[in-house]
């Protein structure tokens, strides 16, 4: 009777830690839509009442601060990552379309790849490891450091200054960021094809031209916006609840990081499945 009462007993704890763990679980994702949500919608009170805070975080965004600037800022890191991305696509593509006799084919490739899934991911991950990054430094800082309640002291709403702000800028910023990002793209993909494998300019820009859609550069666009928002706010949330001080402010930055990635490559599989999913045909124009 005692083996077996404390073999009950043991299942009771273990049941109760995972009831716990459940509970906590449900309670943080609770708080996290909750702050969302009002994360949103203080963008309206943020452009309203805050313009000048949202043009700086809009210049900060765009050309960094510190050593980020000296580099020229989330422009520079953006472009490089996806012009590397971009000749990578080329790269790749020549070779293994080679293999089958249909090099020709490149073009097609840069405008099909590069428009629907490299320059968005790529983009997406500059975002977060540049814009979001620092987001969550920013605010856990003053979170620590008191700032946030200071501004509540000073009877300033610190969600729409400093939550929904940054959210605005970064729907702000995101269009030119991401418009550098697909040309370089584009660009990289071409010399790479045409100077360095040495393909005719003439039949790369038939190809890549008779293959590119508008329709999914725009949404391409449109996928770009809908990740901005959704690293802006990850990363808002987490360096705006940091606690633990400075290594609790790293800790968040990490967690971050990794949620804002998962949350850039679920965006584009959850637009890819709605725009693309059903598609059967490519487009074919004279």
């Amino acid at each position: 009777m005692s083996v077996t009462g404390a073999a009950t007993g043991r299942t009771a704890q273990v049941v109760r830690r995972i009831g716990h763990g459940i509970s906590r679980s449900i309670d943080t994702l609770g708080r996290q839509v909750v702050f969302l949500v009002g994360a949103l919608f203080s963008t309206v009170r943020a452009a309203r009442h805050y313009p000048r805070e949202t043009l700086r975080v809009v210049s900060e965004i765009g050309l960094g601060t510190g050593v980020l600037a000296m580099v020229g800022g989330s422009v520079a890191i953006m472009g490089f990552l996806t012009l590397f991305a971009g000749a990578t696509v080329a790269v790749q593509g020549f070779t293994s379309l080679g293999n089958i006799g249909v090099e020709a084919l490149t073009g097609f490739l840069s405008a099909y790849v590069n428009v629907r899934v490299v320059a968005p991911v790529t983009a997406g991950v500059g975002l977060a490891a540049t814009i979001g990054a620092g987001t969550t430094a920013q605010l856990g800082a003053m979170r620590i450091s008191e700032e946030i309640d200071a501004l509540e002291v000073m009877a300033i709403k610190s969600v729409p200054y400093l939550v929904g702000t940054r959210i605005l800028a970064g729907l702000i910023a995101v269009v030119p960021l991401y418009s550098l990002s697909v040309l370089a793209s584009f660009l990289s993909s071409r010399i790479a094809t045409v100077v360095v494998l040495g393909q005719s300019p003439g039949v790369y820009d038939h190809y890549f031209a008779t293959f590119l859609r508008p329709t999914d550069v725009l949404w391409s666009f449109g996928q770009a916006i809908t990740m901005a928002v959704v690293v802006m706010t990850v990363h808002s949330y987490y360096g705006y609840t940091a606690t633990g001080g400075p290594s609790g402010v790293g800790v968040a930055t990490g967690r971050a990081v990794r949620m804002s990635l998962i949350a850039v490559v679920t965006v584009t599989l959850l637009i890819s499945l709605v725009l693309y999913g059903s598609s059967r045909h490519l487009h074919l124009a004279g």
